[in-house]
């Protein structure tokens, strides 16, 4: 992660803010008094927010892990071509 002082950040705001939504990159600011910050994409942040809900979700980690294990056993539920198609949308 990139890591810029406070009054870099404020005096190139606008290109900064586009670099981070844009590249999907966060930026830490640095601040010489006080807590540092990141800033990331509204959409980035929903990703991780996403993220952190399945990983505190213990249930869902359990079929995971037992649709991998099944999965690369070769042994998981396998979709027919009408149903792979309805989803790659073809």
């Amino acid at each position: 992660m990139d890591s810029i002082s406070v009054n870099k950040f404020r005096d190139n705001l606008k290109s900064y803010i586009e670099q981070v939504v844009t590249n999907h990159l966060p930026l830490k600011v640095t601040r010489r008094s006080g807590e540092d910050f990141v800033v990331l994409s509204a959409e980035d942040w929903e990703r991780e927010q996403e993220t952190l809900t399945v990983l505190q979700n213990s249930d869902l980690m359990k079929q995971i892990a037992t649709s991998m294990a099944t999965n690369l056993k070769n042994k998981g539920y396998q979709p027919t071509d009408g149903e792979i198609d309805e989803i790659t949308g073809i």
